[in-house]
């Protein structure tokens, strides 16, 4: 028996192997989107709650919910189909996400801020 190793390259040279993907990771990129898309219909129906039942801050309040949940939609399908591509594709690329999150607590932060700001003036 020989003493090589089986894969052989010239010094420098990178060895290309295949990548298996688990389908468990393709149902994890969907459960992830309909968590997100569950999260938006929750700001969604606090945003037309406020509409229907609400005086002018009210309202106003509810165009900064609606909105957020809007760019939330966005941004979870955005994401979906970038990690839908990199999942086919094979890519070794993390697939975790931090900037989301963050950003959405950062927003949903601004729209209570500016709904109590505009409660105590008014």
């Amino acid at each position: 028996m020989s003493s090589a190793p089986l894969l052989q390259s010239a010094p420098g040279k990178r060895i290309s192997l295949p990548t298996r993907v688990e389908p468990k990771v393709f149902f994890a990129n969907e459960r992830t989107f309909l968590s997100w898309l569950n999260f938006t219909v929750i700001l969604g129906s606090l945003g037309v709650g406020l509409l229907n039942f609400g005086d002018k801050v009210g309202r106003i309040s509810a165009g900064f919910f609606t909105l957020v949940a809007m760019m939330t939609m966005v941004y979870a399908l955005v994401t979906y189909h970038w990690r839908a591509n990199a999942i086919r594709k094979r890519g070794s690329g993390p697939y975790d996400d931090r900037f989301g999150p963050t950003m959405l607590c950062l927003f949903m932060l601004a729209a209570i801020i500016i709904n109590f700001v505009l409660r105590i003036s008014s």
